[in-house]
């Protein structure tokens, strides 16, 4: 097997378990909580870098916006031995009580986007495999950190996120929108493989906080260095898995 045609890797690069942030930029944040990394790769939206963390090796992966190219990094980290594999990202907050800086451990993601359809039926639930999950909450609560657990909405137009979509989503009692985890749960799961999920809050739709919109100086104490905050934690569960 040669090259994946997106990722630039092949059988051996990496390691057994990958974190998948979204922007390239925060896979170097990521492993700068390590004691060694080295970059295997960069090309378009993936960055891809070995590192180890608590004698734990791993593989940190972006993986660009959205559920197509999140797609295709699963599918080539998977092509070359990648077996677990967690987001850590972003959301913004669909209940009221969710608050900026807090984390949210998705238990499922409603697939509001149109990559998984091209998989499966979208009656066929997207969620993370037990392990993954309980990994995740663990190490946020060991830390201290406000985590809320339960169903996410995976959505992939943005700028198309109506009050409708934001009010029956709310309604429906899922905790956040994000743009990858439905992807990444489904591709997982059909190639039985394990996956989970934590985002940070960075605005709350339903309070009318978008992304962006609040100056870092005004942020509760929670809220500031909360990507920080959930990088830890993730690099704290994937060296308990």
């Amino acid at each position: 097997m040669g090259k994946q045609p997106h990722l630039l890797v092949e059988e051996g690069d990496l390691h057994d378990v990958a974190l998948l942030p979204g922007d390239p930029g925060r896979v170097d944040r990521i492993a700068d909580h390590c004691e060694d990394s080295e970059t295997v790769a960069e090309n378009r939206e993936y960055k891809v870098v070995n590192a180890v963390y608590e004698g734990r090796e791993l593989t940190i992966c972006s993986t660009g916006i959205g559920s197509p190219s999140a797609a295709i990094a699963v599918e080539e980290l998977a092509a070359v031995g990648v077996e677990t594999f967690v987001r850590v990202g972003t959301t913004g907050a669909l209940q009221a009580d969710i608050d900026i800086g807090d984390m949210v451990v998705a238990t499922g993601a409603a697939k509001d986007e149109g990559t998984t359809k091209r998989y499966e039926a979208a009656t066929v639930p997207a969620v993370p495999d037990y392990g993954t999950l309980s990994a995740l909450v663990e190490a946020a609560e060991t830390r201290e950190a406000p985590v809320h657990v339960g169903p996410v909405a995976t959505d992939d137009a943005f700028y198309a996120e109506t009050d409708d979509h934001v009010a029956a989503w709310n309604e429906a009692g899922l905790l956040c929108v994000e743009m990858e985890a439905a992807a990444i749960f489904a591709l997982a799961r059909r190639k039985g493989l394990d996956a989970g999920a934590i985002c940070t809050v960075d605005g709350n739709l339903v309070e009318g906080t978008q992304k962006g919109e609040t100056d870092a100086e005004e942020l509760p104490e929670k809220a500031k260095d909360n990507v920080g905050r959930a990088i830890r934690i993730t690099l704290d569960a994937v060296a308990a898995l």
